[in-house]
Protein backbone atom coordinates (compact mmCIF):
# COMPACT_ATOMS: atom_id res chain seq x y z
CA UNK A 1 0.00 0.00 0.00
CA UNK A 2 1.35 3.73 -0.80
CA UNK A 3 0.05 6.78 0.39
CA UNK A 4 0.19 10.15 -0.08
CA UNK A 5 3.15 11.03 1.27
CA UNK A 6 5.22 8.04 -0.07
CA UNK A 7 3.91 9.36 -3.60
CA UNK A 8 4.64 13.15 -2.77
CA UNK A 9 8.62 12.40 -1.45
CA UNK A 10 9.31 11.32 -4.54
CA UNK A 11 8.87 14.82 -6.55
CA UNK A 12 10.57 16.14 -3.20
CA UNK A 13 12.61 19.25 -4.54
CA UNK A 14 11.41 19.10 -8.10
CA UNK A 15 8.88 21.69 -7.66
CA UNK A 16 8.23 25.14 -9.27
CA UNK A 17 5.09 27.69 -8.97
CA UNK A 18 2.46 26.64 -11.42
CA UNK A 19 2.74 28.27 -15.05
CA UNK A 20 6.64 28.71 -15.19
CA UNK A 21 6.47 28.62 -19.03
CA UNK A 22 3.53 30.65 -19.45
CA UNK A 23 5.41 33.14 -17.17
CA UNK A 24 8.51 33.05 -19.25
CA UNK A 25 6.45 33.67 -22.58
CA UNK A 26 4.88 36.46 -20.56
CA UNK A 27 7.89 37.79 -19.52
CA UNK A 28 9.61 37.89 -22.70
CA UNK A 29 6.33 39.73 -24.73
CA UNK A 30 6.89 42.30 -22.07
CA UNK A 31 10.41 42.82 -22.50
CA UNK A 32 9.98 43.01 -26.68
CA UNK A 33 7.27 45.82 -25.36
CA UNK A 34 9.28 47.26 -23.48
CA UNK A 35 12.07 47.41 -25.83
CA UNK A 36 14.94 45.12 -23.80
CA UNK A 37 14.82 42.41 -26.18
CA UNK A 38 14.79 43.25 -30.11
CA UNK A 39 12.11 41.50 -31.77
CA UNK A 40 14.32 39.10 -33.99
CA UNK A 41 15.38 37.24 -30.85
CA UNK A 42 11.91 37.19 -29.80
CA UNK A 43 11.26 35.30 -32.85
CA UNK A 44 13.50 33.31 -32.59
CA UNK A 45 12.74 32.31 -29.12
CA UNK A 46 9.33 31.87 -30.02
CA UNK A 47 9.79 29.69 -33.39
CA UNK A 48 10.14 26.61 -31.11
CA UNK A 49 7.34 27.48 -29.09
CA UNK A 50 4.91 24.82 -30.85
CA UNK A 51 7.52 22.22 -31.80
CA UNK A 52 10.81 21.05 -32.20
CA UNK A 53 11.46 19.15 -35.66
CA UNK A 54 13.96 16.14 -35.06
CA UNK A 55 13.16 14.81 -38.53
CA UNK A 56 12.72 11.29 -36.90
CA UNK A 57 10.30 13.03 -34.14
CA UNK A 58 8.02 16.32 -33.82
CA UNK A 59 8.52 17.43 -30.20
CA UNK A 60 5.38 19.34 -28.55
CA UNK A 61 6.64 22.37 -26.27
CA UNK A 62 2.95 24.05 -26.07
CA UNK A 63 1.37 20.54 -24.37
CA UNK A 64 1.48 22.40 -20.85
CA UNK A 65 0.50 25.49 -21.83
CA UNK A 66 -2.05 24.29 -23.95
CA UNK A 67 -3.52 21.45 -21.79
CA UNK A 68 -1.84 21.66 -18.63
CA UNK A 69 -0.32 18.07 -19.00
CA UNK A 70 3.07 17.03 -20.37
CA UNK A 71 4.01 15.58 -23.29
CA UNK A 72 4.35 11.27 -22.69
CA UNK A 73 7.12 10.17 -24.54
CA UNK A 74 6.35 6.13 -25.67
CA UNK A 75 9.65 4.22 -25.56
CA UNK A 76 9.03 0.96 -27.80
CA UNK A 77 10.00 1.54 -31.23
CA UNK A 78 12.25 4.15 -30.73
CA UNK A 79 15.93 3.95 -30.73
CA UNK A 80 17.88 4.77 -27.63
CA UNK A 81 19.21 7.90 -29.87
CA UNK A 82 15.78 8.96 -30.58
CA UNK A 83 14.48 8.58 -27.30
CA UNK A 84 17.29 10.46 -25.70
CA UNK A 85 17.44 13.40 -28.22
CA UNK A 86 13.31 13.99 -27.36
CA UNK A 87 13.81 13.88 -23.93
CA UNK A 88 16.67 16.80 -24.22
CA UNK A 89 14.77 18.48 -26.31
CA UNK A 90 11.96 18.95 -23.82
CA UNK A 91 14.89 19.77 -20.98
CA UNK A 92 15.77 22.46 -23.34
CA UNK A 93 12.98 24.32 -24.63
CA UNK A 94 10.52 23.82 -21.83
CA UNK A 95 10.17 23.31 -18.05
CA UNK A 96 7.67 20.59 -17.26
CA UNK A 97 8.30 17.15 -16.63
CA UNK A 98 9.77 14.92 -19.12
CA UNK A 99 7.84 11.31 -18.92
CA UNK A 100 8.92 7.90 -20.71
CA UNK A 101 6.94 5.31 -21.02
CA UNK A 102 7.24 1.30 -21.26
CA UNK A 103 11.29 1.98 -20.79
CA UNK A 104 13.60 -0.45 -21.08
CA UNK A 105 15.97 -0.55 -17.98
CA UNK A 106 18.92 0.71 -20.19
CA UNK A 107 17.08 3.19 -21.65
CA UNK A 108 15.96 3.98 -18.53
CA UNK A 109 19.65 4.16 -17.18
CA UNK A 110 21.00 6.37 -20.19
CA UNK A 111 17.79 8.99 -19.67
CA UNK A 112 18.41 9.42 -15.56
CA UNK A 113 22.60 10.02 -16.68
CA UNK A 114 21.58 12.94 -19.21
CA UNK A 115 19.23 14.06 -16.30
CA UNK A 116 21.12 13.88 -13.54
CA UNK A 117 24.25 15.49 -15.38
CA UNK A 118 22.24 18.37 -15.39
CA UNK A 119 21.70 18.40 -11.61
CA UNK A 120 17.64 17.19 -11.77
CA UNK A 121 15.85 14.50 -9.94
CA UNK A 122 14.61 11.48 -11.72
CA UNK A 123 11.75 9.07 -10.28
CA UNK A 124 12.51 4.96 -12.02
CA UNK A 125 9.06 2.54 -11.91
CA UNK A 126 10.47 -0.52 -13.03
CA UNK A 127 7.73 -2.71 -13.18
CA UNK A 128 5.83 -0.36 -14.91
CA UNK A 129 9.01 0.76 -17.27
CA UNK A 130 7.97 4.48 -16.65
CA UNK A 131 11.20 7.09 -15.83
CA UNK A 132 10.35 10.84 -15.21
CA UNK A 133 12.28 13.84 -14.93
CA UNK A 134 9.61 16.10 -12.81
CA UNK A 135 10.06 19.30 -13.04
CA UNK A 136 7.72 22.72 -12.13
CA UNK A 137 5.13 20.10 -10.63
CA UNK A 138 2.31 22.17 -9.27
CA UNK A 139 0.76 22.19 -5.44
CA UNK A 140 -1.27 18.71 -5.22
CA UNK A 141 -4.78 19.50 -4.97
CA UNK A 142 -7.93 17.18 -5.17
CA UNK A 143 -7.12 13.29 -3.95
CA UNK A 144 -7.45 10.60 -6.43
CA UNK A 145 -7.84 7.26 -5.36
CA UNK A 146 -6.39 4.24 -7.11
CA UNK A 147 -7.77 0.95 -6.72
CA UNK A 148 -6.14 -2.26 -7.70
CA UNK A 149 -8.25 -5.68 -7.51
CA UNK A 150 -5.00 -7.27 -6.96
CA UNK A 151 -0.85 -7.27 -6.61
CA UNK A 152 -0.12 -8.32 -10.01
CA UNK A 153 -2.13 -4.91 -11.13
CA UNK A 154 0.49 -2.92 -9.76
CA UNK A 155 2.74 -1.71 -12.54
CA UNK A 156 -0.03 -0.02 -14.31
CA UNK A 157 -1.13 1.54 -10.74
CA UNK A 158 2.29 3.03 -10.50
CA UNK A 159 1.93 4.12 -13.74
CA UNK A 160 -1.41 5.67 -13.30
CA UNK A 161 0.18 6.91 -10.15
CA UNK A 162 3.07 8.41 -11.21
CA UNK A 163 1.82 10.05 -13.55
CA UNK A 164 -1.34 11.75 -11.38
CA UNK A 165 1.46 13.36 -8.94
CA UNK A 166 3.58 14.92 -11.44
CA UNK A 167 0.23 16.47 -13.38
CA UNK A 168 -0.39 17.72 -9.27
CA UNK A 169 -2.80 15.51 -7.70
CA UNK A 170 -2.72 14.23 -4.47
CA UNK A 171 -3.10 10.27 -4.61
CA UNK A 172 -3.83 7.51 -2.74
CA UNK A 173 -2.97 3.62 -4.25
CA UNK A 174 -4.52 0.83 -2.33
CA UNK A 175 -3.70 -2.39 -3.49
CA UNK A 176 -5.08 -5.81 -3.52
CA UNK A 177 -9.42 -5.23 -2.88
CA UNK A 178 -10.89 -7.25 -5.64
CA UNK A 179 -14.18 -8.97 -5.34
CA UNK A 180 -13.38 -12.45 -4.51
CA UNK A 181 -12.25 -10.80 -0.91
CA UNK A 182 -14.93 -8.16 -1.04
CA UNK A 183 -14.49 -7.16 3.06
CA UNK A 184 -11.37 -5.74 1.85
CA UNK A 185 -12.98 -3.13 -0.36
CA UNK A 186 -15.90 -2.67 1.95
CA UNK A 187 -13.32 -1.64 5.12
CA UNK A 188 -11.72 1.15 2.66
CA UNK A 189 -15.22 2.88 2.19
CA UNK A 190 -14.18 6.18 4.12
CA UNK A 191 -11.38 6.60 1.15
CA UNK A 192 -14.03 5.68 -1.28
CA UNK A 193 -16.02 8.60 0.39
CA UNK A 194 -13.40 11.05 0.69
CA UNK A 195 -12.51 11.11 -2.90
CA UNK A 196 -12.36 13.19 -5.96
CA UNK A 197 -11.73 10.61 -8.32
CA UNK A 198 -11.38 6.82 -8.46
CA UNK A 199 -9.33 4.69 -10.48
CA UNK A 200 -10.11 0.95 -10.71
CA UNK A 201 -7.12 -1.11 -11.87
CA UNK A 202 -8.49 -4.32 -12.61
CA UNK A 203 -7.72 -7.82 -15.06
CA UNK A 204 -9.35 -10.99 -15.19
CA UNK A 205 -13.22 -10.78 -14.68
CA UNK A 206 -12.64 -7.05 -13.70
CA UNK A 207 -15.76 -6.68 -12.00
CA UNK A 208 -14.13 -4.39 -9.05
CA UNK A 209 -14.89 -1.40 -11.36
CA UNK A 210 -19.04 -2.13 -11.38
CA UNK A 211 -18.60 -2.56 -7.51
CA UNK A 212 -17.10 0.54 -7.09
CA UNK A 213 -18.83 2.57 -9.87
CA UNK A 214 -22.41 1.15 -7.46
CA UNK A 215 -20.58 2.69 -4.31
CA UNK A 216 -18.71 6.11 -5.29
CA UNK A 217 -19.94 9.31 -5.61
CA UNK A 218 -17.49 10.84 -8.06
CA UNK A 219 -16.17 9.87 -11.55
CA UNK A 220 -14.44 6.10 -11.50
CA UNK A 221 -12.15 5.91 -14.33
CA UNK A 222 -11.39 1.72 -15.16
CA UNK A 223 -8.10 0.54 -16.44
CA UNK A 224 -8.37 -3.26 -17.17
CA UNK A 225 -5.61 -5.44 -17.23
CA UNK A 226 -3.77 -7.54 -19.15
CA UNK A 227 -3.53 -9.85 -16.10
CA UNK A 228 -5.19 -13.45 -16.09
CA UNK A 229 -5.70 -16.57 -17.25
CA UNK A 230 -8.23 -18.67 -19.18
CA UNK A 231 -10.52 -16.75 -21.47
CA UNK A 232 -8.75 -13.49 -20.43
CA UNK A 233 -7.19 -12.94 -23.91
CA UNK A 234 -4.65 -10.46 -22.76
CA UNK A 235 -7.15 -8.30 -21.42
CA UNK A 236 -10.43 -8.07 -23.49
CA UNK A 237 -12.32 -9.94 -21.67
CA UNK A 238 -11.45 -7.23 -18.80
CA UNK A 239 -11.95 -4.60 -20.98
CA UNK A 240 -15.19 -6.10 -22.41
CA UNK A 241 -16.55 -6.27 -18.92
CA UNK A 242 -15.90 -2.82 -17.81
CA UNK A 243 -17.40 -1.16 -21.09
CA UNK A 244 -20.62 -3.37 -20.13
CA UNK A 245 -20.92 -2.50 -16.29
CA UNK A 246 -24.22 -1.61 -15.30
CA UNK A 247 -23.12 1.29 -13.03
CA UNK A 248 -23.35 4.64 -14.92
CA UNK A 249 -20.66 6.82 -13.47
CA UNK A 250 -18.06 3.93 -14.67
CA UNK A 251 -15.83 5.39 -18.04
CA UNK A 252 -13.07 3.03 -19.34
CA UNK A 253 -9.88 3.55 -20.96
CA UNK A 254 -7.20 0.82 -22.61
CA UNK A 255 -6.07 -2.06 -22.03
CA UNK A 256 -2.89 -1.49 -19.94
CA UNK A 257 -3.19 2.32 -20.20
CA UNK A 258 -2.22 3.81 -16.90
CA UNK A 259 -1.13 6.96 -18.22
CA UNK A 260 -4.65 7.51 -19.76
CA UNK A 261 -6.35 6.76 -16.27
CA UNK A 262 -3.58 8.84 -14.33
CA UNK A 263 -3.74 11.76 -16.31
CA UNK A 264 -8.10 11.97 -16.62
CA UNK A 265 -8.03 11.04 -12.97
CA UNK A 266 -5.82 13.93 -11.76
CA UNK A 267 -7.92 16.18 -14.82
CA UNK A 268 -10.98 15.24 -12.51
CA UNK A 269 -9.69 15.38 -9.04
CA UNK A 270 -7.79 18.87 -9.32
CA UNK A 271 -10.69 20.14 -11.31
CA UNK A 272 -10.73 23.29 -13.66
CA UNK A 273 -8.20 25.68 -13.27
CA UNK A 274 -9.34 29.21 -11.19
Amino acid sequence: MRGDDAAAAEVTGAKAPDGAYASALEELLRAVAEGNVPVAAAAESLRRLPFSDLGFARVDHHRNLRQGVVEFVYAPGKTSGQLLAIVEAQLEHEDSSVVVTRAAAEDATAIRALAEARGLATIWRERAGLVAIPRAVPEPRGRLLVLTAGTSDLPVAEEAETVASLLGAGVRVIVDVGVAGLHRLLGEQPEIEAADAIVVIAGMDAALASVVGGLARVPVIACPTSVGYGASFGGLSALLAMLSSCAPGVAVVGIDDGVGAGTIGALIARGRPA
